[in-house]
């Protein structure tokens, strides 16, 4: 069973056609040093109030939710760097009981 692909690919310098916006066929995409970054998805949250005010304000001319969206990523990190190191912690006890 042949499956018809779903990936399209465009012309670059084809002229872009009211017919190509309607379909929804336009995908922007964001580069940054050569590689295509993923665009970032709508979400609708529910946040407490105190929560929005302290990011406006420690936000600035850059945009609260921008913020918010940076503390998220760094929290993911620091989450991911603390799980290594109790692994690594974890093995090297591990090792000396043996």
């Amino acid at each position: 069973m042949n499956k018809k692909s779903t990936s399209i690919t465009f012309d670059d310098d084809a002229p872009i056609t009211q017919t190509d916006i309607d379909a929804g066929k336009l995908v922007l995409v964001k580069r940054e040093a050569g590689r295509v970054v993923r665009p970032k998805m709508r979400v609708t949250l529910y946040l407490d109030a105190e929560v929005v005010e302290r990011f406006k304000q420690q936000a600035g001319e850059r945009g609260y939710q921008t913020l918010i969206n940076e503390t998220l990523k760094s929290a993911f990190h620091h989450a991911d760097i603390e799980e290594t190191i109790r692994k690594v912690i974890r093995e090297e006890l591990h090792k000396e009981a043996a």
